[in-house]
């Protein structure tokens, strides 16, 4: 049996953005009428190589984003014997473009349809180079039992062996699966199911990219249905944050350690309008001498959270005096929960004690 699909598009000057609007389930094209015994599932469409077109089929990069989430449906006519699909189309950017005015709207759109009774789960399609940050984000602000799944392709959707249509169909039956709820957002490519806390992108090129670090993944996939691992559980330590219509979250910069740093700039970046520091660290967090030393002057003048992860992709990050080590957070990661802590008013020491808690408790003899 066949459901419906509806867009209703978002529209402003430069990303087409403004309030959601409800979804409405019509008619499209050669489909069936509404089908009342199949669950109720929203897409968000908002780019990236999922939506990518190129004029060839044996090219995998320089596409342009240009498919419409109509298209994206239209691609994989078999989800709708798995749902109602309805949804909106956020933005059509590549996701290093990504930004807060897409982010915020993302944010209070996806919170408005998961309130709503009748439908099961909501999915993301996005560009994979800044996944990993936007689905982060979701877990965290996003107060639901409801699946949140976040998909994205390596392959745009002209490639002779486009990845985008398995990872659409997948997850669309993910955001259905009773056993995917209280689970927060979850991260869906390449049969592999994994946390929004734990999900990284770890090929530049490869299908096979999203990994879980430490963590492993949650699940897989077989025949298109979701298998997991565990009962549903939520990782250690995270929390949810209440931004109820900000007008702007706080900014807060990303400083990459390597030998020869130019110590000049931890001030830059606060001169710049930098709320807070966070260090892509050398191995579990280090940091470059001169830079440490400016970082912690600007952390006392100003009382600025400072935070350290680790580049490299496993592994913890530990604290050192004043810098907060991320725990297991990658530095992009440690940047969306130090804005949403800064966002909340946290103090240094709350901010600490924050990512503190994302550490398991140890076993104590």
């Amino acid at each position: 049996m066949i459901g419906l699909l509806a867009i209703a598009s978002y529209a402003s000057s430069a990303y087409r953005l403004s309030s959601a609007s409800p979804v409405l389930w019509i008619r499209q094209g050669l489909q069936s009428s509404y089908t009342a015994s199949l669950p109720n599932v929203t897409i968000f469409a908002t780019g990236g190589t999922i939506a990518g077109e190129s004029t060839s089929s044996t090219l995998n990069s320089g596409y342009d984003v240009a498919a419409s989430m109509q298209e994206l449906v239209d691609a994989v006519p078999e989800m709708l014997q798995y749902a109602n699909v309805g949804g909106f189309q956020v933005s059509e950017v590549g996701s290093t473009n990504m930004n807060q005015t897409i982010l915020l709207e993302l944010h209070k759109a996806v919170s408005a349809e998961v309130l709503k009774s009748n439908v099961s789960g909501v999915v993301l399609t996005h560009g994979s180079d800044t996944l990993e940050e936007t689905c982060f984000f979701l877990y965290l602000t996003v107060d639901t039992e409801k699946p949140i799944v976040c998909t994205a392709a390596m392959r745009p959707s002209t490639a002779v062996s486009a990845d985008g249509p398995a990872n659409v169909l997948q997850s669309v039956v993910r955001a259905t699966a009773p056993n995917a709820r209280n689970r927060g957002a979850m991260v869906s490519l390449n049969d592999k199911i994994t946390s929004a806390v734990f999900a990284t992108k770890n090929h530049a090129n490869n299908p096979d990219t999203f990994y879980s670090t430490d963590a492993g993944a949650l699940g897989y996939y077989l025949d298109s249905i979701p298998y997991f691992y565990f009962e549903a559980a939520k990782p250690i330590g995270t929390r949810y944050f209440d931004i109820s219509d900000p007008y702007a979250l706080p900014q807060i910069d990303i400083l990459y350690s390597h030998q020869d740093m130019n110590p000049g700039l931890p001030n830059a970046s606060v001169a710049l309008g930098a709320k807070g520091l966070v260090f892509a660290g050398n191995g579990d967090g280090g940091v470059a001498d001169l830079a440490y030393y400016a970082a912690e002057s600007i952390h006392n003048a100003k009382g600025i959270s400072v935070v350290t992860s680790h580049k490299v992709p496993n592994g913890w990050a530990n604290t050192d005096g004043f810098v907060i080590g991320s725990a297991h957070l990658n530095h992009v990661k440690a940047r969306i929960l130090l804005q949403l802590a800064v966002y909340e008013g946290l103090d240094d020491e709350e901010v600490g004690a924050l990512f503190d808690a994302l550490r398991p408790n140890p076993w104590l003899i």
